[in-house]
């Protein structure tokens, strides 16, 4: 069995937070609470959410042979990086695509363990799988899932980034946070302007902010257009008032710092771009994802109070 600490102190030198290990073994404990989520129609229109469930909770059906989950987190807070007007964009998104770093920095950490350990097989999932990343963080004693739905850990918050590597070695699992520290704090709840925290603890995905922004590919809907507060991308409304998160520790991850070109958007710069100018602008930035047709729709919405199709198609 490989030294926990070894590995925790590689992680540390790669770039991570925290390292913490699980046993894997299937999340039996989630099958009812997940399957109620989906009942609910909380999932919006994430039909993928329906797919792969049984993958989602039994790591042995994702990568056969595992025996541990490695959780590894990674902060992104940047203290000098402010969303503002005229269109905000989440902090998570404004540097290099953190899938790209983290399943770099992971498969890096896989490369010294085969090193360590001859023969050992392993895999990486950054934010790439059907994996419970939050609950496995949980399981593997790095924090505790906050009423804002975020992984919350104690001396650093929630502006963290997590990946899963899933192994066939054998390493003495972490103590599961069994706490909840959010306690009757109410404060992220309160302040979502859209109502999309659920006093249960669940994230109803149809009203939040994040969804509407990237997930959605309709057109939001006009009677959010108040309540949007002019998130482009994204939404860190929840993140931003959560006590804990006075405890953040600024990233030493260089990706992770904002690019020059998130402080300079402007309506009229996104909507009069073109595909070549979208894929030179975002490259390799997580923003990419929602595409430029859902960014013009979105920066149209927010600048014409839900007149979007009328504005892209006088461009």
């Amino acid at each position: 069995m490989i030294d926990p600490s070894s590995i925790r102190e590689k992680s540390i030198e790669l770039g991570f937070s925290a390292c913490g290990f699980a046993r894997a073994e299937p999340l039996c404990n989630l099958e009812a609470v997940f399957n109620d989520w989906i009942g609910k129609g909380f999932h919006g229109e994430m039909d993928y959410m329906k797919r792969n469930i049984d993958l989602r909770l039994d790591p042995e059906l994702l990568f056969p042979g595992s025996k541990t989950v490695i959780v590894l987190a990674a902060s992104y807070y940047n203290e000098d990086y402010h969303p503002a007007e005229p269109l905000k964009v989440s902090r998570y998104a404004v540097g290099r695509d953190y899938h790209k770093v983290l399943k770099k920095k992971g498969q890096g950490l896989i490369d010294w363990m085969a090193g360590e350990v001859p023969g050992m097989k392993a895999r990486v999932f950054a934010d790439s799988a059907p994996i419970m990343e939050k609950e496995w963080a949980r399981r593997a004693g790095l924090g505790w899932i906050g009423k804002n739905t975020c992984l919350i850990m104690p001396g650093e918050g929630s502006w963290v980034f997590l990946a899963v590597i899933l192994t066939d070695l054998e390493i003495e699992p972490g103590i599961p946070e069994e706490r909840n520290l959010c306690g009757t704090c109410s404060k992220c709840i309160d302040a979502c302007p859209t109502r999309a925290l659920h006093p249960g603890g669940y994230l109803i995905s149809g009203r939040c902010i994040s969804y509407l922004t990237i997930e959605l590919k309709d057109q939001i809907p006009d009677d959010f257009f108040a309540k949007t507060d002019k998130w482009l991308f994204g939404c860190d409304i929840c993140q931003e008032a959560c006590p804990w998160n006075r405890f953040a520790k600024e990233s030493t991850i260089v990706d992770f710092t904002a690019k020059t070109v998130m402080g300079e958007l402007k309506p009229e710069t996104i909507l009069q771009m073109d595909q070549a100018e979208f894929d030179e602008i975002f490259s390799a930035m997580a923003i990419k994802r929602a595409g430029l047709e859902k960014l013009k729709k979105t920066t149209a919405f927010l600048n014409d109070g839900g007149r979007t199709e009328h504005i892209i198609n006088d461009l």
